[in-house]
C-alpha cells in the first residue's frame, strides 16, 4: 500500500495507511493507565467506568458516539502543571487543543490563564468569566475586528506573528488610546516531533518572523518604536507531541541571544520568555510522555544556564500546554455497528462516528489504542481496523489494534486520549451531526457541548 497522495484527495480510494502493529497484548481487556484518564477503570461485573458512571449507562443517555470527559482528570492535569511551574512562571492552556465555556471555568478556577487563537475562542473564554488579563491572544492573520475586541477587553497579551502586524497592533490601541502588551513571535530554526528534532532552517512556515538575517531583531525594533506597543518578551514554538527536550534547548539557546542582542542594542532586558507548547501524551502504550515537573524543571534549568552565560537576568518562562493537559482526559465512545473479516487481512470495525469526529488519523497518519468496554472478553485477539461510517476509504479511526475475536454489533468499544483536537477539528463530512461532550465527576454526569440536531444543521441552511 502507498502513503502517497492520491489526485482525488488524500486516503482516497486504494491509498491507505500502512499497517503498524506489535504482537497482540497479553490481556485484552486491561486497560493501560497511560493512555486512559485517570479514574477509569473496569467494574466486577467488566463494564469500563469513569468518574464512577459505567459507559453502559452514559451510552443510553447521552447516545453514541460521545466524547466522554473526566473532570477530575483535567483538573489535576491543569493542578499539576500549575504547581510545576510555580508563583514565577505562567501556564496557558492552549485553547485550540479544545474549549468550551466549562473547561476556560476549569481553568480559571485551577490558577491558570488562557491562550486563544481566534474571535471565536475569545468570546468563548470572555463569555465564561476568564479574566482578560489573563488570556494571550495568538494567530498569523489577526483581523482588525479581533484585534480591536482583544484590546478593549484589556487582554494581558497578543503575540505579534508579522510585521504588519506589529504595526496594526499599534495603530488600533493607539487609537484606543491603549498602549498593548505583547510578544513577538520568532521562527528559531528548530522543528522538532516526538523523539526527533532539527535545528536546521526551519524557517519556511507560516508562523512567526524569522530570527535568521536579522529579521526578528528587525521586527523588535520597530515594535520597541511605537507608543501603542509595550514589547514585554519573545514567543517560540518548536513542534507538537515533543518528548525529547533537546528541541527545547536549542530554541532557549537561540532565543536567549535574541534577548542579549536586545540588550546590547536598546540597553533593555525584556522580562518574559514564551516557550510554547507541543509537549507529548501517550496514544499508545509505546508512548512515554514526561510528567509537568520533569519538564518543568528541565525548561528551568535550560533557560537559566543560558542566561547565565549571556549575563542576562532570567526571563518570567511561559508554556503553553493543551492537549499534555486535556488531551489524556477524554476517550470517545462508539458503539459497533458491523465486522467485517477480510481473510488473511484484518477484521473491519465499523462504528457510528468516524472521521468527522476524529479527523487526525486520516490527516496525521495518527495512531490511537481502542477496547471493548461494554463488556470483557475471553476470546482471542483478532487484528482490526477500526473505521467510520462516511463515505471515504480513508475514513479510519485507529489503523491497526487488537480487539476480541467475539467482538460484535452492539458492543461499545472506546479510543482513548481523544481530549485534544478531536472535537475542535469536528466537522460535519456527510451532513453527520458532531457528538457532545460528556464531563464525568464523582459519579455525575453532565453535557458540556450538546449534541448537534439536523435543525441545527438546516438553520445554517438559508436556501
Amino acid at each position: 500500500m502507498s502513503r502517497s497522495a492520491h489526485p482525488a484527495g488524500p486516503r482516497h480510494a486504494d491509498v491507505l495507511p500502512e499497517g503498524h502493529y506489535s504482537a497482540p497484548p497479553a490481556d485484552l481487556n486491561a486497560l493501560d493507565p497511560k493512555v486512559w484518564a485517570q479514574t477509569v477503570e473496569r467494574d466486577t461485573d467488566g463494564v469500563v467506568t469513569v468518574g464512577g458512571r459505567p459507559v453502559t449507562e452514559l451510552a443510553e443517555e447521552y447516545g453514541t458516539p460521545a466524547y466522554v470527559l473526566d473532570e477530575a482528570d483535567f483538573r489535576a492535569r491543569a493542578r499539576a502543571w500549575r504547581t510545576a511551574f510555580g508563583a514565577d512562571a505562567d501556564v496557558f492552556y492552549a485553547g485550540k487543543a479544545f474549549l468550551s465555556r466549562a473547561v476556560v471555568r476549569w481553568l480559571e478556577e485551577e490558577g491558570l490563564n488562557l491562550d486563544v487563537c481566534s474571535g471565536g475562542e475569545l468570546a468563548t473564554a470572555l463569555s465564561a468569566g476568564m479574566p482578560a488579563e489573563r488570556i494571550a491572544f495568538h494567530g498569523n492573520n489577526k483581523s482588525a475586528e479581533e484585534i480591536e475586541r482583544a484590546v478593549r477587553a484589556g487582554v494581558g497579551r497578543i503575540v505579534l506573528d508579522s510585521f504588519q502586524e506589529i504595526v496594526r497592533v499599534a495603530h488600533i490601541a493607539e487609537s484606543l488610546g491603549r498602549r498593548q502588551r505583547a510578544q513577538i513571535r520568532i521562527t528559531v530554526g528548530v522543528e522538532a516531533h516526538t523523539h526527533e528534532f532539527i535545528a536546521t532552517a526551519h524557517e519556511d512556515q507560516k508562523f512567526g518572523i524569522p530570527l535568521a538575517g536579522g529579521q526578528a531583531a528587525e521586527a523588535v525594533r520597530r515594535a520597541l518604536r511605537l507608543d501603542g506597543l509595550e514589547l514585554v518578551g519573545i514567543h517560540s514554538h518548536i513542534g507538537s507531541q515533543i518528548f525529547d527536550m533537546s528541541g527545547f534547548e536549542v530554541a532557549a539557546h537561540r532565543v536567549v541571544g535574541l534577548l542579549k542582542e536586545i540588550r546590547d542594542e536598546h540597553g533593555i532586558e525584556l522580562p518574559e520568555i514564551d516557550l510554547g507548547g507541543g509537549l507529548g501524551i501517550a496514544y499508545t502504550s509505546d508512548d512515554d510522555p514526561r510528567e509537568p515537573h520533569e519538564i518543568a524543571k528541565a525548561l528551568s534549568e535550560i533557560v537559566t544556564r543560558e542566561c547565565e552565560s549571556a549575563r542576562l537576568r532570567t526571563p518570567r518562562i511561559s508554556v503553553e500546554p493543551g492537549r499534555a493537559i486535556v488531551g489524556p482526559t477524554a476517550f470517545t465512545l462508539y458503539e459497533v455497528g458491523t465486522v467485517k473479516p477480510l481473510d488473511g487481512l484484518r477484521t473491519y470495525v465499523s462504528v457510528d462516528g468516524g472521521m468527522s469526529d476524529n479527523i487526525r488519523t486520516a490527516l496525521y497518519d495518527a495512531e490511537y489504542s481502542v477496547a471493548l468496554v461494554s463488556r470483557t472478553s475471553d476470546a482471542g485477539p483478532m487484528l482490526a481496523r477500526v473505521v467510520g461510517k462516511h463515505c471515504e476509504s480513508g475514513d479510519i479511526v485507529v489503523k491497526d489494534a487488537f480487539l476480541p475475536a467475539d467482538l460484535a454489533p452492539g458492543d461499545l468499544i472506546a479510543v482513548p486520549a481523544t481530549g485534544a483536537y478531536c472535537r475542535s477539528m469536528a466537522s460535519n463530512y456527510n451532513h453527520v451531526l458532531r457528538p457532545p461532550v460528556v464531563a464525568v465527576r464523582d459519579g455525575q454526569a453532565r453535557v458540556i457541548v450538546r449534541r448537534e440536531t439536523e435543525e441545527d444543521l438546516l438553520r445554517l441552511d438559508v436556501g
